[in-house]
């Protein structure tokens, strides 16, 4: 019976030793698991990626594992290596010379130097080219550098009336009109022109009560002091409420006639032109009515929508140039006069007026115009507008920190117009930026980050 079992347990032995030997896998711990670094294609030097798939020359790439990648000896990873890549497939790598195995372009040499920017383009996502590279990508710099700097803010607007040029003429006492001075809109009136003759027992009332006071002074002339001072008053307060008729040319004349018109006459105290008639021969008038709309033309104001980014740029006084398809060879200049508080949600711009003089009247009412406030900033930090990339989370210029060696700088941008931007950090005096072909460089940074081994 021991026997019997002895042979069992060597039997079950045997089993188990076999299987080891057969699959592993199954009985290996996950740490003992290989190790993939990455997945290249044999057939292209220098094709990398994270990821399984397809090379740029269609084959499907190969796992790399850890305990199969050639160990680099300090002593290789610090000299200089040169090699042939093509511009338009930087993964290409060939240590001769030759022909692009994917579209044929002729290699370029290259050169690295490990030792000196290894680290910082891994950090600062740097490009280095060649000096073909460098004309094939057509890069160019220019130096930063402080000058003036002119702000110039589009916007457009529409002609309006000066609000305090503009007044209501009416009647300040119930009537028949009896005759209308001013019969059309557009028509000019000046400050004392006549405007309407009224029929009115109110005014005809009030000219009586002068009248009574006036006699009644001339009498009293004799008569006690207290008497006299009383009639003064009296006559003071007739005329003055022939003042607030607005029947204050009335005095002289019933002083010299002792007669009242049963017919006044209301004068303009306004000049301009009249934009809305109310009223109607023979119509009646009561107090207060509104009998004519009218406004002084030789200054009008203009509101502009200027964008809220904008906004903080303009300043009261500033000066507003305007042009017109009225006027396509004139320009009219005014001054910021007022900015609104607010912001409109809908069109996120803020409302701005200017004020112009209009002497000869070109600038009509309701009139679509063009306007620029020009803004001078002295010394400011300025770059060329082609040299900023902006990415919608950051924007970037690109730098030259040695020769044929570039890097991306974050910078906080300012004032912009067509041709160049404020910079207000970042940037310091003096350092040479990519003006053109700064997006081949940004492109080329992505990719050269994307074929780097993935990192575990």
């Amino acid at each position: 019976m021991n026997r019997k079992f002895i042979f069992l347990l060597a039997g079950v032995a045997a089993l188990v030793v076999a299987a080891i030997y057969l699959y592993p896998k199954f009985f290996s711990s996950p740490q003992s698991e290989r190790k993939i670094l990455y997945w290249t294609d044999p057939m292209l030097p220098g094709d990398r990626s994270d990821r399984p798939g397809k090379s740029p020359m269609g084959m499907e790439r190969v796992p790399v594992y850890a305990d199969e990648a050639p160990a680099e000896s300090s002593a290789h990873a610090n000299h200089i290596e040169e090699y042939y890549t093509c511009p338009m497939h930087p993964s290409v790598r060939s240590d001769k010379p030759g022909a692009c195995p994917v579209c044929g372009m002729a290699l370029v040499k290259k050169t690295n130097k490990p030792a000196s920017s290894n680290h910082d383009m891994a950090v600062l996502e740097a490009v280095q080219l060649s000096s073909t590279q460098r004309v094939m990508a057509n890069v160019a710099t220019t130096t930063v550098e402080r000058r003036m700097l002119n702000k110039e803010i589009n916007a457009v607007g529409v002609v309006e009336v000066a609000e305090p040029n503009f007044k209501h003429i009416s009647s300040r006492f119930p009537g028949r009109l009896e005759k209308l001075f001013l019969s059309y809109t557009g028509q000019q009136v000046k400050v004392g022109d006549p405007v309407a003759e009224v029929y009115s027992p109110e005014a005809i009332s009030a000219q009586q009560e002068f009248l009574l006071a006036l006699q009644s002074q001339e009498i009293s002339k004799t008569a006690t002091t207290t008497i006299a001072n009383t009639s003064v008053e009296l006559l003071e307060q007739a005329k003055q409420k022939l003042v607030l008729l607005g029947l204050e040319r009335l005095i002289p004349e019933l002083e010299q006639t002792r007669k009242a018109r049963e017919i006044v006459t209301i004068y303009s105290p306004i000049r301009g032109t009249v934009l809305k008639k109310s009223v109607d021969p023979q119509h009646y008038t009561w107090v207060g009515q509104d009998m004519y709309d009218v406004a002084d033309l030789s200054v009008v104001w203009m509101y502009l929508e200027v964008y809220e980014k904008d906004i903080r740029f303009v300043k009261i006084g500033q000066p507003v140039h305007i042009t017109s398809e009225a006027y396509p060879n004139e320009t009219f200049t005014g001054k910021v006069t007022f900015i609104d508080p607010t912001i409109n949600n809908e069109t996120r711009t803020v409302r701005v007026r200017a004020e112009f003089a209009n002497p000869a009247g070109k600038l009509k009412l309701g009139l679509y115009v063009k306007a620029q406030i020009m803004i001078p900033i002295s010394q400011a930090l300025v770059i060329p507008a082609s040299a900023v990339l902006t990415t919608g989370k950051r924007t970037v210029v690109w730098i030259e920190v040695q020769e044929n060696m570039f890097e991306p700088r974050e910078v906080v941008v300012g004032a912009q117009t067509d041709e160049y931007y404020e910079i207000l950090s970042g940037l310091e005096g003096g350092e040479k930026i990519v003006v053109a072909g700064g997006f081949l460089l940004d492109s080329e940074s992505q990719l050269l980050q994307a074929l780097k081994p993935h990192q575990h």
